[in-house]
């Protein structure tokens, strides 16, 4: 081999290392997950918007995950797929306006924050129609916030609420203290000490939520459901399933 396509080929291969080494820190999580076990969903947000989602599972005890941004519900299908080997009917679901297609779906309406509360509500109803008795609620960022929102609305009855960097705040969605009181469900705040605003966020939530809660702040810069893959993955995987099994999982 000449010299030339040497020096070509180990360029190749410090291109292919460095790739490799890059998707290992990014929390690569190996192939995809198979969905051919689960079913594409349509169902409509409280004020009728209709919403793409995902059944993983079956069963009386269902668990809703809402998306952060600006992720759609396809960030949710590992950890769906490891619930619904647990036992759990799982419902991951774009929020409105979120349409990245193919097997992520296509939700119709705008983007708008401030009212995507109405769409958890909407996909607690959902669950309960497919036969849930129990439903908890997790969320990421916004979605972590929207689930809390929803949750403190009159009539809306859930076991458990889990966010990851939920925001107190973000455009016109809130979950301030006067919200927060009317939250009689199980409670967990998790976030990222290096993710400041985030922490920030969940121990102000915790202190102004009832009982019972728990707030978790990890040694991590993650970031909603990237908290799910990053070094400290499993640990948050935990937290949640405990939180799900203590509600009576199934």
């Amino acid at each position: 081999m000449c010299a030339s396509r040497r020096h070509v080929l180990r360029e190749s291969l410090a291109i292919l290392l460095a790739l490799s080494v890059l998707g290992a820190a990014c929390g690569d999580q190996g192939p995809s997950v198979d969905l051919a076990g689960t079913e594409q969903v349509m169902f409509e947000a409280d004020d009728g918007i209709r919403l793409a989602g995902r059944l993983f599972g079956d069963g009386e005890t269902a668990v809703v995950l809402s998306h952060m941004r600006p992720a759609d519900q396809s960030s949710w299908f590992r950890f769906a797929d490891r619930l619904a080997d647990a036992g759990y009917l799982v419902l991951t679901y774009n929020f409105r306006g979120y349409c990245p297609g193919g097997d992520a779906g296509c939700s119709e309406g705008d983007r708008d924050i401030s009212a995507i509360w109405r769409d958890v509500v909407g996909a607690i109803g959902f669950v309960r129609a497919r036969g849930a008795a129990s439903v908890s609620l997790v969320g990421a960022s916004m979605g972590g916030t929207a689930s809390l929102v929803a949750a403190g609305r009159e009539g809306v009855r859930v076991d458990a609420v889990v966010t990851l960097s939920a925001p107190a705040s973000i455009e016109g969605l809130v979950a301030d203290s006067a919200l927060l009181v009317r939250v009689a469900a199980a409670k967990l705040f998790i976030a990222g000490v290096g993710d400041a605003q985030a922490a920030r966020d969940a121990e102000a939530m915790f202190e102004q939520s009832p009982q019972p809660k728990r707030v978790e702040i990890l040694g991590s810069d993650d970031h909603g459901t990237d908290l799910l893959t990053g070094g400290q993955g499993e640990v948050v995987r935990r937290l949640i399933e405990t939180v799900l099994s203590q509600q009576g999982g199934p």
